[in-house]
């Protein structure tokens, strides 16, 4: 890291694996019924840019900054349901295999907390803006989808 935070990614059709699932999460948390596999397919282009109408965007099936900007919905220890589900996504990404790391079960618990205070600590040392609160808001979610700490 560079002490500055990583660019939101652009997401679109035919792309897999991270950070499609979080993306799915996300969506279904804003009211779209789809299923989270992974996969940038028709279903979650078709969500994108019924998302993008609702707000006043381009409808153009890709997910840049303005639409993570957006999508993103605040989470904190209390929090349930697909928000938190995509929050859990992103440490079962950097846990590199399915079924290690943080339990996907949409209810922002103490693990989830204590998951996402480490997250955010570790982000910190390069980057002293990044509050460890365990709020994760767009700070911390554009940390998350981007990939930081994930290699």
């Amino acid at each position: 890291m560079s002490g500055t935070l990583s660019p939101w990614p652009l997401v679109h059709n035919g792309k897999q694996g991270h950070p499609i699932r979080t993306l799915q999460c996300l969506l279904r948390a804003h009211g779209n019924s789809l299923t989270v596999d992974g996969t940038f397919g028709p279903v979650t282009e078709t969500a994108v840019k019924a998302f993008q109408t609702g707000k006043g965007m381009t409808a153009d099936g890709m997910v840049s900054a303005q639409t993570w900007s957006s999508l993103v919905i605040q989470v904190k220890k209390g929090s349930s349901g697909d928000a938190v589900r995509g929050v859990q996504e992103e440490f079962q990404f950097r846990a590199g295999e399915p079924g290690k790391g943080l339990k996907v079960d949409g209810v922002f618990g103490t693990e989830t907390d204590s998951t996402v205070r480490g997250f955010q600590h570790a982000i910190s040392l390069d980057i002293p803006s990044v509050v460890v609160d365990g709020i994760v808001g767009p700070i911390t979610w554009r940390a998350l989808v981007s990939g930081m700490l994930s290699g």
